[in-house]
This record gives structure tokens, C-alpha cells and sequence, in this order.
């Protein structure tokens, strides 16, 4: 019986294994949440549904929006907020419409950079990206749940044992996101479309109230009116203060991200909208996907002026202060002070249900670009390719940020939007230098001028708010640390995604095979003159003493970027002289090695042997080289490569050194 119960054990231990690894085969990039099939194999839906599944992101920012607008720009919040407003239209709205086209994969502004900076320099810029973006996504996740606790425990219907509770109900509410991502989130859009139509509707009613009010009482609107004239005096003066203060409404321009992040989910249909896609359904997704963008941007446009005017003259300055009932809620204020306690536990309820899941839409952008970029680069575990271990290396990252920041909305407002301005910053420039390298001049200079804008929109949030960057500092020197850390410790794996033979190196292999199997030489690449095999293959001959009527094969492996990681192979045989070479371009020389000698034996069915000799130099930098320069001791890594690779000795291929 006890034996019975230990297989029993081990055997649900390993489909709870199987369960939690699960995707870790698939394609990186494929998954737009947990669960979720492979990206071909997606339903797709229309760009309006879609667009609520961004917006419970953009959209949500309402729950906290308009209380920061009037703590950081005071009575000036209306003024600030028209600026946000025509950057956003002006400026975001463009750049992330050409991303849309440049990116239908959604891979997004991230991956145009990657294409115009390569090796090396682009894979680090890539991965100090991916710490903005990380900052972004995160904070979104710990600022939306703290702000959603703040609605819950401000409720005056809320139970008193709450009050004070902001830390442990915010990792709560952390706590059923990752529930629900663990199970799965194949229904995600569905329920977005229904949260995202009622919190709007509830919200025009709560806005339209409050416009009413201030109709009702000019009072209110002529003192501030008064207050404004009175602190910062003539137009020009208020204009100039208001573009000095909007970089702190930042936060009202998130969302554009995750907008771009989801367009696989985009139906590419056609410009009449009937039937199927165009072609392969590309230009009907950025069709779709620009209409989602713009959309989103103009119902949040109207929202962000209209509540941030009217809570601005409606709610005292002193109620958006730490432990006012304004506080990171302005508009549920309005709520409860009009509306009655009814409507607004409903209206509380909608918020906390629509910050929460904005949460939702943050963790499927994550999902969506670490295993689109680390495991591709060799730089994060195996596991990283599997969703549910991502969720839970998220959901520890999240509770710890929100213990630092005591699950205050307002103290994670600066790495938030420090995260959100990078991005845009970084989109700026990519679609900048792409359209410059098509020589359209007019929209060069016009990208230009919104990169600057948003460049300094990001300087200016830094210098008011370098915490933001600070925060950004940590993910940024994780991901870095762990990517390399990962990058060394995989060093010996086999990375071929696949081994492809032309006809000239089949029957060279043919020709070469024995029954001790084919000989192959390791040849440096670059030194291929024909009295150079013949001198090779003397000083094997002679060093070796291959076996009389050994047809040697020459093995050349050119390194063209070490920085990639996993590359499909091409084995091209080459006469030069006497000498039958196989060539072959890869990022590293002993990896490459090890797969041909493998595909070799499986080929054949005799194992290979393969000859090398000692690389002179210092081990450790020997080993340097092989990490970075995919090089350095050939013979030694080969073997090691191949010992791992091959755990029967008998089927491994021979590795002699002289």
C-alpha cells in the first residue's frame, strides 16, 4: 500500500508538472495570454472588441487619472490636461499608428529598434527596452490593484477591518489575477467587452453629473476662474505653466503599448468589412488596428478633459491630498457626493473590477515580450518559454513592489510613467528613423519634432520624478544580470533549431562514409587556399595516423553575429582543390560543430570522428571569446557540448585532439 501511494504521489506530482510547464515547446511570442494556442491558431475578433481588451489599460487610468492631474498641476489640471490631449492626438496616435503597420505581429516599436541595431549593441539596447517595459507593464499591475483597494476600502459601504488594510488587500487582488491567468484566459475579450461598456456608461452619467453641477453653480466656476488669474496672472503665463506641469499627467497616455501588443487578436477583414482577410490578413489587422487606436484615443480624449475639468472645480484641494476622501479617486467622490450611496457602490464596484483587470492586460504585454525576446537570445531559462512560471516570477515581482510602495497610487506614479514615456519615446524614434530611411523628408521632420516632445516629456518626468527612474534602474540591471547569467549558463547547449544538408554535402558525405564512419576535420574559416587542406590533412595524417583510404571531410564554420542564440543551419559542400569542405554560418563555432557531427551520424548511422587541434591563449579568455565572439577553445566546448548532448557514449561522436 505504501508503494501504491508513493507512485501515486509521484504521479500527480508530475502532471502538476506537466500542467505548470505547459507551452514550453511552443513558439516564444505565441501566447497573448495563459493558455492561450498557438498565435495561427487564435480566434480573432473584430478591432472594437479588441480595443476593450486594451482598454481596460487605457480606459481604467480614469480611476485615478483626474485625482493626479489636480494633486500635480493643481487648478491648472484642465489646462494640462488639453496638452496631454493634443500630444496624444497629435503625437502618440501617429507614431503608434505607423507602428501598427510596421509591427502587425505585435512585436511593436521594441522590435523595430532590434532590426535597426544589430549584434551585440541591439540585443543590450533591446534588453534596457524590455526594463522600461517591464517598469510599465508591472506598475500598471501593482498601481491598478492598489488603486482598486483604495476604492474598495474608501467605500463608505466597506466593512471597518478593511480600513488600513491597503498593503494586504492590493496583494490580494494580485493574488486572484494570477489565479485567473494560471487557469487560463481564453475568455479575456468577452469579459472586457461587457466590463469596459458598463464602467464607460456608468462613467458618462458620473461626468455628465458633474458637468451639471458646475452649470448649476457658476459660483464654483468663477472662483476658480479667480484662483487661476490670481496665482499665475495672463494667458501667456498659464499656457507656459501648463506645458510645464503636463509631464506629470503622463500617466494619461498609457495604453498605446498594449494597443499594438494585441493585433494578432485583430480579424484582418476586408475594407468593406465582409467575408475574409486580405491575402494573409495583414493590412485588414492594421486597418483594424489603427481604427482601435484612434478610437480609444478619442473616447479617452473626451473623458480626460471633461473629468478632469469638472473635478478640478468640484472637489476641494485639500480632499486630493494623502488621506483625503479624493485621493487617487476623484470621480468616485463625485459618485458618492451626487449620486447617492447606491449608484456609486455600483460605480465603486465597476472601478475596482476595471483596475483590476487592467492588471490583466498588463501581464498578458509581459507574457507577450519576454518569451518573444529572452529565450530567443539564449538569455532566460528554458522554462521562460512556458507561461504559468512567467506568471508566477510576475506575481512575486509585483507583491514585492507593492510592499516597497506601501500600495500608494500616488508614490508609484513616477516609475510608471517613467516606463510609459520611454516607450513612446523609444517608438518615436524607431518610426523617426524608419521613415528617414525611406527619404520622406516631411515626415521625418514631423517624427522628429514628436520625439522631441516626448524626449522631453521623459527628461522633464525624470528630473520631478527620479524614482521613476530608479525603479526602471532595478528591472533594467535584473533583466541584464539574469539574461547574461542565463546566456553563460547555456552556453553548451546544442542551438541548432534544425540541420539542412545541400545535395553537394550529401554526396560528399556519401563518398566519405566508412565503416568507422566519416572523418572530419576542423578547418578554421578563412584560410581555404587548396595547399592549405593538403598541409591540414598531412598534419593530421602524420599526427593521427588516420587509417589508410580515409577520405577526410574539411568542417569551416564562419561566425557572422555571435549575439544570436538558436539559427536554423545550412551545410554547403564546396570543392577547393583536392579538398571536399563543408561550410556552414552560424553565431558560435563548438555548438555548430557538435550539431553537424550529430546530423552527421544520424545520416549514416556510423559515428562520426572529428579532428581538432589545441587553440592557443589564456582559458579564461578563451572562454570570454566563446561567450561572446563564439569562438575560443573549440576542442574542449565541442566535447563538452557533445557529452551533454549525447549521454550514450557508444552513439557520440569521436573527439580527438592533437
Amino acid at each position: 500500500m505504501a508503494h501504491l501511494a508513493l507512485l501515486d504521489r509521484q504521479e500527480r506530482r508530475g502532471k502538476l508538472r506537466s500542467w505548470f510547464m505547459e507551452g514550453l515547446n511552443e513558439q516564444a511570442g505565441s501566447h497573448q495570454g495563459p493558455g492561450a494556442q498557438p498565435a495561427e491558431e487564435h480566434p480573432r475578433h473584430p478591432w472594437w472588441k479588441v480595443m476593450c481588451l486594451t482598454g481596460v489599460d487605457y480606459f481604467s487610468t480614469l480611476g485615478y487619472q483626474p485625482a493626479i492631474a489636480a494633486l500635480a498641476a493643481g487648478f491648472l489640471s484642465p489646462m494640462a490636461t488639453v496638452i496631454l490631449i493634443a500630444v496624444t492626438l497629435f503625437g502618440a496616435l501617429p507614431v503608434y499608428r505607423r507602428v501598427a503597420a510596421e509591427s502587425p505581429h505585435g512585436a511593436g516599436s521594441v522590435a523595430m529598434l532590434e532590426r535597426l541595431m544589430p549584434r551585440w549593441r541591439g540585443k543590450v539596447f533591446v534588453l534596457v527596452l524590455l526594463g522600461f517595459a517591464a517598469t510599465d507593464f508591472m506598475i500598471t499591475m501593482t498601481l491598478s490593484a492598489a488603486d482598486a483597494s483604495a476604492h474598495l476600502i474608501g467605500n463608505p459601504l466597506a466593512p471597518s477591518f478593511l480600513h488600513g488594510g491597503q498593503v494586504w488587500v492590493t496583494i490580494l487582488l494580485l493574488t486572484l489575477l494570477a489565479v485567473v491567468f494560471l487557469r487560463g484566459f481564453a475568455e479575456a475579450i468577452g469579459f472586457a467587452v461587457v466590463l469596459v461598456g458598463v464602467y464607460l456608461a456608468l462613467n458618462v452619467v458620473v461626468v455628465g453629473t458633474a458637468l451639471l453641477q458646475v452649470a448649476e453653480h457658476p459660483a464654483l466656476l468663477n472662483h476658480w476662474v479667480d484662483a487661476i488669474t490670481t496665482v499665475h496672472g495672463g494667458g501667456w503665463a498659464v499656457l507656459g505653466t501648463s506645458l510645464l506641469v503636463f509631464p506629470k499627467l503622463a500617466l494619461g497616455m498609457s495604453g498605446f503599448e498594449t494597443g499594438v501588443a494585441v493585433m494578432p487578436q485583430i480579424r484582418g477583414a476586408s475594407r468593406s468589412g465582409r467575408g475574409g482577410d486580405d491575402g494573409d490578413g495583414l493590412q485588414g489587422r492594421i486597418r483594424g488596428a489603427r481604427r482601435l487606436l484612434t478610437t480609444s484615443a478619442a473616447i479617452m480624449s473626451v473623458f480626460l478633459l471633461t473629468s478632469s475639468f469638472a473635478t478640478t472645480i468640484l472637489i476641494p484641494p485639500a480632499e486630493f491630498q494623502a488621506g483625503g476622501q479624493a485621493e487617487g479617486r476623484a470621480l468616485a467622490y463625485v459618485a458618492h457626493e451626487y449620486l447617492g450611496p447606491v449608484f456609486a457602490s455600483i460605480y465603486d464596484l465597476s472601478t475596482i473590477t476595471i483596475l483590476w483587470f487592467a492588471g490583466a492586460s498588463a501581464m498578458a504585454g509581459l507574457l507577450n515580450l519576454v518569451p518573444r525576446y529572452l529565450p530567443r537570445y539564449g538569455m532566460a531559462p528554458e522554462w521562460a518559454s512556458a507561461v504559468r512560471p512567467l506568471i508566477a516570477v510576475f506575481f512575486a515581482a509585483a507583491v514585492i513592489v507593492t510592499v516597497v510602495f506601501n500600495a500608494d497610487v500616488n508614490a508609484q506614479g513616477g516609475a510608471y510613467a517613467t516606463g510609459v514615456l520611454v516607450l513612446m519615446t523609444s517608438a518615436a524614434v524607431a518610426v523617426m528613423l524608419a521613415v528617414a530611411r525611406r527619404h520622406h523628408r516631411r515626415a521625418t521632420i514631423a517624427f522628429g519634432v514628436v520625439t522631441a516632445v516626448f524626449a522631453y516629456t521623459t527628461v522633464a518626468n525624470v528630473i520631478e520624478r527620479p524614482e521613476g527612474v530608479r525603479i526602471a534602474a532595478i528591472f533594467i540591471v535584473a533583466i541584464l544580470v539574469v539574461s547574461f547569467v542565463s546566456r553563460v549558463m547555456r552556453s553548451f547547449e546544442l542551438r541548432e533549431t534544425g540541420v539542412t544538408f545541400d545535395d553537394a554535402a550529401l554526396a560528399m558525405l556519401r563518398a566519405a562514409n566508412s565503416p568507422d564512419g566519416v572523418t572530419v576535420i576542423a578547418h578554421e574559416a578563412g584560410h581555404g587556399g587548396p595547399g592549405q587542406y593538403a598541409e591540414k590533412l598531412q598534419e593530421v595524417t602524420g599526427r593521427d595516423h588516420l587509417p589508410s583510404g580515409t577520405h577526410p571531410l574539411f568542417l569551416e564554420v564562419t561566425v557572422v553575429d555571435s549575439s544570436d542564440f538558436a539559427v536554423e543551419l545550412d551545410v554547403h559542400g564546396v570543392t577547393v582543390g583536392d579538398a571536399n569542405v563543408l561550410r556552414v554560418t552560424s553565431p558560435v563555432v563548438p555548438n555548430t560543430i557538435a550539431a553537424v557531427l550529430l546530423r552527421i551520424r544520424d545520416l549514416t548511422d556510423e559515428v562520426p570522428h572529428v579532428y581538432f587541434e589545441w587553440t592557443e591563449g589564456n582559458p579564461l579568455t578563451n572562454l570570454a571569446r566563446f561567450v561572446f565572439s563564439g569562438q575560443g577553445e573549440v576542442a574542449p566546448v565541442t566535447r563538452e557540448i557533445l557529452r551533454r548532448a549525447e549521454p550514450v557514449v557508444l552513439l557520440r561522436p569521436h573527439v580527438h585532439v592533437g
